[in-house]
């Protein structure tokens, strides 16, 4: 509910105040006292789209506050926790309008967008004139509302769903399809090259153990004749010597007393040193002899392993793993018919589900439109449309996640007569009243929503504006409605009443809006009814219709 509205230098406002409470607010005043001001200013804190200067001429900036109560599971709760933005039991908005054009807003003293406004805008308030494009005048929203009144929300909930897995399902089937073709267009050079990786079986690290082995081969073939001859030197020559030196000084070492002892054992050492030195070169000797033909096998592997490398484009190390990534795609191939056999299986089931489920609600949708149309149609009786036709038409529609029907209320204002659109059929008046008994009967349970009538009784006016009127109060019990009305039958079945009018001060035009005392709208409704003077009788009719009578 619209708690309070607070408006400073915009238009012809300089500052206003206004408190606003549950049931039927009224506000009147002469055509061009700024009523309609008002309403924009409560459509600029909101959001909504209007007139590009709202500045007061003079004036830096104008600014518009308006606090809302919001009772636990108000639908703008949801809204403010997913903009993280402050919850509680009331919401103030704030928006300021500098001169230059630039805007900006909070939301319980937090920065937000305008999209963030916008949304809670359709959670609090509900604006319906002969120019709503907004609320019931907008055909894109009858589907919406045909389905609150019917109560369906489990079977929309159903029909999404049922939608939503038709839709991974089909995407999977176009997926797979369009895999299984790409593959096949690649299916001969696939098993060519996965025959070709197969036999020559690569495995990571082989590139470089071969190119070491390589290298090795090859140096060894510079290096063996070297070290042989070394060999041959210390086994034959060397070995030779050093014994028959070690022959002779033993046999004198007897004579030579104790001299001889160190250069034998020197000796002796030197010949176990040569032993390994001997065994060392060997060693080497048989590391280095390979088959002539090993260099010429190990360079033809690794060349073949880098031939494929390079034509594939990676690197040698990753052959095993691209040749696993080639195996993948043909056992997809190869199992892909059978697989995209059962997905459009699993598509033709999911189908079934929706098309079952959303038959159900349009089927939901169609007895619940002849149960509106009825209470529309009772409603128009009283406010003197009984000659009218309302009909909720209902068309086949492009399938979608809200079933496959097109929704649209149309009218025919007099028997035998087209019916059509809302807003293409209906005069003024006779438009004003179709949208209030349509509301009346949408309104249902729902509370929540201030609810804003502009000049909707136009057009209209005695006895059919007087039904106008206790239309909207009936519609404001429990709830909060705004009417801004010339009509006096209207005016009087106000709970709270407000008079908009203007005045001059200091050569500036100036908007206030004024509460009236009992006093005052019986002087406000008589001025109504019989224009700037005030006569007797109309006082007397204007106490009439606040009494009732």
């Amino acid at each position: 509910m619209l708690r309070a509205l607070d408006i400073r230098d915009l238009l012809i406002i300089d500052h206003l105040e206004l408190t606003f409470q549950s049931g039927l607010n009224v506000l009147t005043g002469e055509t061009g006292a700024g009523k309609s001001i008002l309403l924009d200013s409560l459509g600029f804190v909101l959001g909504w789209r209007g007139r590009a200067a709202l500045v007061r001429q003079g004036a830096d900036q104008g600014e518009v506050v308006a606090e809302f109560d919001l009772p636990e599971g108000h639908a703008a709760r949801a809204v403010l926790e997913e903009a993280g933005l402050p919850v509680s039991d009331s919401l103030l908005l704030r928006r300021v309008n500098t001169a230059d054009g630039r805007k900006t807003a909070w939301v319980n003293d937090r920065r937000c967008s305008g999209e963030v406004l916008r949304a809670l805008s359709d959670t609090l308030l509900e604006l319906h004139g002969q120019h709503d494009d907004r609320g019931l005048l907008n055909p894109r929203g009858h589907r919406a509302m045909l389905d609150e009144f019917a109560g369906v929300d489990a079977l929309v909930g159903e029909v999404r769903t049922a939608w939503t897995a038709t839709a991974k399902a089909r995407k999977r089937v176009e997926e797979t399809r369009a895999a299984l073709e790409a593959v096949r267009a690649e299916e001969e050079f696939l098993r060519h090259s996965v025959g070709e990786l197969d036999q020559l079986n690569p495995e990571p690290g082989e590139d470089e153990s071969l190119d070491a082995r390589r290298r090795q081969m090859q140096a060894a073939e510079r290096i063996r004749g070297d070290i042989a001859r070394a060999h041959s030197l210390l086994s034959e020559g060397a070995e030779g010597t050093m014994g028959e030196a070690q022959r002779w000084l033993e046999a004198v070492a007897g004579d030579a007393g104790e001299a001889l002892d160190a250069p034998l054992a020197a000796l002796s050492r030197a010949m176990i040193e040569l032993g390994e030195a001997q065994d060392g070169v060997e060693r080497v000797l048989e590391g280095l002899e390979f088959n002539p033909g090993d260099l010429e096998d190990c360079e033809e592997r690794l060349f073949a392993i880098r031939a494929l490398a390079r034509k594939h484009n990676v690197q040698p190390d990753d052959l095993a793993d691209y040749a696993d990534v080639l195996r993948e795609k043909l056992q997809a191939l190869d199992a892909g018919d059978q697989n995209l056999a059962d997905q459009e299986l699993a598509l033709k089931s999911a189908e079934a589900t929706y098309a079952t489920a959303a038959d159900r609600l349009s089927a939901k949708r169609r007895d619940s439109a002849a149960t509106l149309d009825a209470a529309v149609m009772a409603e128009l009786a009283p406010l003197k449309m009984e000659r009218a036709v309302f009909e909720t038409l209902i068309t086949p529609a492009e399938a979608g996640p809200e079933g496959v029907d097109a929704v649209a209320f149309t009218v025919a204002t007099n028997p035998g007569a087209p019916a059509g659109p809302l807003n293409k059929i209906a005069s003024g008046g006779e438009l004003s009243r179709f949208l209030l008994a349509l509301k009346v009967c949408l309104r249902g349970e729902d509370s929540a929503k201030t609810l804003i009538f502009d000049e909707i009784d136009r057009g209209v006016g005695g006895a059919t504006a007087d039904a106008v009127g206790r239309r909207l109060k009936a519609l404001a019990d429990g709830s909060q409605v705004l009417v801004v009305t010339h009509s006096p039958q209207v005016a009087a079945q106000g709970a709270h009443h407000w008079r908009v009018q203007k005045s001059v001060e200091d050569g500036v035009t100036l908007s206030q809006v004024v509460p009236l005392s009992a006093d005052d709208r019986v002087d406000e409704i008589a001025r109504m009814v019989s224009g700037d003077r005030i006569t007797p009788e109309a006082r007397a009719a204007a106490k009439a219709l606040l009494q009732g009578d």
